[in-house]
């Protein structure tokens, strides 16, 4: 069950982030609605309402999730580049994930969101400085966290849900 969970492990931040990881992690969070939308074109609605794992979230629910995730890993962006230290909001996640637009909504709505949110993103992220990547902001339940270690996370994070739909469809046999 754990390889179902977490199938490209969990997150572990580096002790050091370098400018070359900080350039190869924006890469890929440019890349990542190619990739998802690939994964989940050919996707019936039956196989979008498919958990990825059992007690999971299915396939729909994983790509609106994507995108709740990362509107506010980009609000969180903003205000640590535009406040000192300030502390974001939380959200229940699983909770959104059981909210009528996660569940009822074609995932083309958040595959478009994906790819305008993560080339506006993308634009930030490039132009921000060395600076600005240590800047940081306080999450309630897991206290400061740098820019460059949250570019990290969101990098993972959004490659493991990414590995959680392709791990289903080719464990279904749908590819």
């Amino acid at each position: 069950m754990e390889d179902l969970r977490y199938p490209i492990g969990i997150f572990v931040k580096p002790e050091h982030i370098t400018d070359e990881q900080i350039q190869a992690w924006i890469s890929e969070i440019e890349v990542l609605p190619s990739k998802l939308r690939q994964a989940v074109t050919e996707l019936t609605d039956e196989q979008l309402n498919t958990p990825y794992r059992p007690d999971g979230w299915t396939v729909r629910q994983v790509v609106h999730h994507i995108a709740d995730s990362h509107m506010n890993c980009v609000i969180r962006f903003k205000l640590a580049l535009t406040e000192e230290l300030p502390t974001i909001k939380a959200y229940e996640e699983k909770e959104w994930a059981l909210l009528g637009d996660s569940i009822h909504t074609p995932i083309e709505v958040s595959l478009e969101l994906i790819t305008a949110l993560h080339e506006k993103w993308v634009i930030l992220l490039k132009s921000m400085s060395a600076a600005n990547f240590e800047r940081a902001f306080i999450h309630p339940k897991s206290g400061e966290t740098k820019l460059a270690t949250a570019l990290g996370m969101y990098r993972w994070h959004g490659n493991h849900h990414l590995a959680h739909i392709k791990g289903l469809i080719e464990r279904m046999g749908w590819n």
